[in-house]
């Protein structure tokens, strides 16, 4: 949104220049859900002088319904940019998507400037379409739940902004009542490997054809780029696998690409059970992969199928903490390495126009 001395607010998205201005003297606040308490207190202690940490008190009444309170003796929220880190993943989570959603509800009522809610994980995001009548796609359910934030008195429509979406597409389950802001966690995998012992020149793996559509771009670039991203001298090889059906069974299999001493890592938005990686580490090793690892921007393991992890011969499994309780259980486990998002969200919230962790770049 621009500023207009003469005719005030003019525009129904704040620019971040303007938003950087006013967050000079008065700092955003960031609330968060009970899972995000560690993410938002890091993300604090890292720009004091930018955010600002709010409270609420998140308790239940007998029966079990939500009885909370934002504490307005910490701020108040009038003329503030505000900020909501939500956590919408269901397996042991302290608080339920209703919790959340009636927080959300109430930042605009309490005359806040602008929303920004953070969701990293959009966890229906895989169910973004049907393959029978009868089935719901409860990915634009999730959407339209969203879309039904009140609009701020500043700045109007909210902002949403997810992390590595299933599928890109899902921008238009929204309806134009908020700003869905699609983000990624490539770059935070690309530093982190600079930083290990590498068994061979680095390859990318892609489990199928889907991660390739998703990922595809940002790492063919890297490929074909002389510049040094990744480590070692040559461009990183590609590989693309494939699930083709043998008899009554669907099996893995490398669709193009060359495996040979390489130090391979596959890439994926998400982890859930962790099947197909299994099996795609597998035949990238009889390929004649120096060392397999993989990464994957949402570790969401239910019933803690991280474990089948723990033995099978990954050098490394990047996760980020987007889904806050399996990140708790797998820190300091290995293969796992977990990297925190706080550095990408403190980049978009500051330097929105011109974040590197936007999932596509901006020329």
């Amino acid at each position: 949104m621009t500023l207009n001395p003469a005719q005030g607010l003019t525009s129904p998205q704040m620019s971040s220049d303007s938003l950087m201005r006013i967050s000079k003297t008065k700092p955003m606040v960031l609330f968060h859900c009970p899972e995000f308490s560690d993410l938002a207190a890091e993300i604090v202690k890292r720009d004091p002088e930018t955010f600002l940490l709010g409270k609420i008190t998140w308790d239940k009444f007998e029966d079990g319904f939500p009885n909370f309170t934002i504490h307005r003796w910490s701020t108040d929220l009038r003329n503030r940019h505000v900020v909501f880190l939500a956590s919408f993943l269901l397996e042991k989570a302290a608080t339920s998507i209703f919790d959340q959603i009636s927080v959300i509800w109430s930042f605009p009522r309490s005359s806040a400037k602008s929303l920004t809610v953070i969701l990293p994980y959009f966890p229906t995001g895989t169910m973004e379409r049907v393959e029978s009548e009868g089935q719901i796609a409860t990915a634009k359910t999730m959407a339209r739940l969203l879309s039904t934030t009140p609009f701020c008195r500043g700045s109007g429509p909210a902002q949403v902004a997810i992390m590595d979406i299933h599928a890109l597409q899902e921008r238009f389950y929204f309806a134009d009542t908020v700003l869905p802001i699609f983000l990624t966690a490539i770059p935070m995998f690309i530093e982190a490997i600079q930083d290990i012992d590498l068994e061979g020149p680095v390859a990318i793996a892609f489990p199928d054809d889907g991660a390739r559509k998703r990922f595809g771009k940002q790492f063919k670039e890297l490929a074909s780029s002389k510049k040094n991203v990744m480590p070692g001298d040559e461009p990183c090889e590609i590989i693309v696998c494939t699930k083709v059906r043998e008899g009554n069974k669907r099996v893995v299999k490398i669709h193009e690409g060359d495996a040979q001493g390489k130090h391979v890592f596959i890439v994926d938005d998400l982890i859930k059970t962790g099947g197909t990686i299994l099996q795609c580490k597998k035949v990238l090793e009889e390929a004649g992969a120096a060392a397999v690892g993989a990464f994957a921007t949402h570790g969401v393991f239910p019933e803690e199928s991280w474990r089948k992890f723990q033995n099978a011969g990954f050098s490394h499994v990047f996760l980020t903490n987007s889904c806050p309780q399996i990140a708790k259980e797998v820190e300091g486990k290995e293969p796992f390495k977990v990297l925190s998002i706080a550095d990408a969200l403190l980049d978009f919230l500051k330097n929105e126009s011109s974040t590197k962790f936007f999932c596509t770049e901006r020329k």
